[in-house]
């Protein structure tokens, strides 16, 4: 436990909380929790579902339904072919399987490597196993890719598990086929398992179609992708989501899963399926509504003077901050002069340091105001 501090977003909390408490109108950016319902008919199955008196029961794990529901939304979207029996496991939200699986695949003092700034449950994930961690760093110069060449041959040679995630969390980065080319020749070559993490797959704004890693011949001999419906379908206070992949690795997560949980509420799997099933129409507007949002905020915050670009993916702007403050210093300025509520690069890592990250959570009238408070404070 001495591994787990009070983390930068309970400190956040707090000073949020103050500021209310003094009469101040705060605007939370900082956290990525949809603020958008799901689509209809996913709300009526799961209105639904929850009158049948035979859906109080245990689940165990994900229906037959379900899993089949994964394998046509994978071969539809992604031009992937998945086993629904055998290459796919349902999970109680992504970040419990991200946490649980290092438990799976790794010895107390193996090394897994880790981008850097990244979504902090990879740390979470590597800490609980006992594991070292080689970090690899996200930088601007490399488009935000990790720099596979600049790994040390020894490092490489004793990895375990490497964590990806594109479109990113906190950078919202898209990765290029050749890229995910040069991981699984990476992989292979080292005898290291890739983890990609997908949950921002369909808020994309590129024109391009989404990129599954395990599109990628010879990809599920290395890897498994975790994907969610949290962000797709704004269930993310359900906690459904699911892994795909190689079978190795899905059926001992399987196996760790049997003695850890009961499965998720049936009600919320059959939501979850219909989604999965009948949702791509919704999938293409509600990325607009988040497209729009982009533009808003980065429009607005680009003629204030805060230079950014606009993000082709993911839910958040990975901003960076005017020099000579540290991400958390200009993190609490902007909350004290401007009411606004971001969150510190440094909360992702050490390379995450001279940026924060803006997630895209509120409507587009308030983030009109966000501009014209960051304006009013004079902060640029």
């Amino acid at each position: 436990m001495s591994k787990f501090k009070t983390s930068i977003f309970t400190e956040m909390a707090q000073h949020k909380q103050q500021k209310i408490s003094e009469g101040k109108e705060m605007f939370d950016l900082s956290i990525g929790s949809p603020d958008l319902p799901p689509p209809p008919f996913v709300l009526e199955e799961l209105m639904s579902a929850v009158q049948q008196r035979n859906h109080y029961g245990y689940t165990l794990k994900g229906t037959s339904e379900f899993n089949e529901a994964v394998a046509h939304f994978y071969k539809r979207r992604y031009t992937v072919d998945l086993d629904e029996n055998r290459e796919v496991v349902q999970l109680s939200g992504s970040q419990e399987g991200l946490v649980h699986l290092p438990l799976v695949l790794v010895n107390p003092g193996d090394l897994v490597l880790l981008p850097n700034p990244c979504y902090p449950a990879y740390q979470t994930g590597a800490d609980l196993a006992n594991a070292n961690v080689y970090y690899m760093p996200l930088e601007k110069k490399n488009n935000f890719l990790p720099n596979l060449q600049a790994i040390p041959i020894e490092v490489a040679q004793k990895a375990k598990i490497m964590f990806l995630n594109f479109p990113g969390n906190p950078v919202p980065a898209l990765p290029t086929k050749q890229f995910f080319k040069d991981v699984v020749e990476f992989a292979k070559k080292n005898n290291i398992i890739v983890v990609h993490d997908f949950a921002y797959s369909e808020l994309n704004f590129s024109g391009e179609k989404p990129l599954s890693f395990l599109s990628i011949p010879g990809a599920k001999e290395v890897g498994v992708e975790f994907n969610s419906l949290s962000k797709s379908f704004n269930m993310a206070g359900c906690r459904i989501a699911y892994v795909v992949g190689n079978e190795h690795v899905i059926q001992a997560l399987s196996k760790l899963k049997s003695n850890l949980d009961f499965g998720v509420f049936l009600p919320i799997q059959c939501a979850a399926t219909k989604a999965l099933n009948e949702g791509d129409s919704f999938l293409k507007e509600n990325a607009l509504f988040y497209k729009e949002r982009r533009n808003v905020l980065v429009d607005g915050l680009n003629t204030i003077g805060w230079k950014l670009e606009k993000p082709l993916a993911t839910m958040f702007i990975w901003a960076p901050i005017p020099n000579g403050v540290t991400s958390l210093q200009f993190t609490l300025k902007l909350m004290d002069k401007a009411g606004v509520v971001v969150t510190p690069g440094s909360a992702f890592g050490a390379y995450g340091e001279g940026y924060v990250r803006i997630g895209l959570v509120e409507s587009e009238a308030n983030l009109e105001l966000v501009v014209q408070k960051i304006d009013e404070a004079k902060l640029f």
